[in-house]
């Protein structure tokens, strides 16, 4: 089905995605990292954070943020697949060449990692979203 069948559902979506961003970027924030960019845009390729966290050691990562409503077809890790790292590489690719974010953002000279950040909802609606920080590596698929 396409995303022009239901633009409602679509919104809403992609309106709940970046409240999901909005709350890890918040959260990470909170932990004293420095987030750098969000959404940032290297050609058709996206990392959904680029931050400084402060460590030790301090370090440079690209956190990618995960989310699903229900568990029905598996856990939110699970999305994190072979293509998902692709698009990623490449657009790490990208920024480590330019030596800055396209907003003109110098990138710091640190050591490099990549997380992913997976977001469900609580077990109930007046509960907190269930929030996994995952420290990870790209990996040679």
């Amino acid at each position: 089905m396409s995303a022009s069948a239901h633009p409602r559902r679509m919104m809403t979506a992609r309106a709940r995605g970046a409240a999901v961003e909005d709350l890890v970027a918040a959260r990470l924030a909170g932990l004293d990292w420095t987030i750098l960019g969000r959404n940032v845009r290297f050609g058709r390729h996206e990392l959904d954070i680029v931050a400084v966290d402060p460590g030790p050691p301090r370090m440079l990562v690209i956190v990618e943020v995960r989310w699903r409503s229900r568990r029905d077809f598996g856990y939110v890790e699970e999305t994190f697949d072979w293509a998902k790292r692709s698009r990623i590489r490449r657009a790490l690719g990208s920024m480590l060449e330019a030596g800055r974010l396209p907003d003109g953002t110098l990138l710091p000279r640190l050591a490099l990692r990549v997380d992913l950040v997976v977001v469900e909802p609580g077990a109930s609606a007046s509960d907190r979203p269930r929030i996994r920080h995952h420290r990870t590596a790209l990996g040679a698929d």
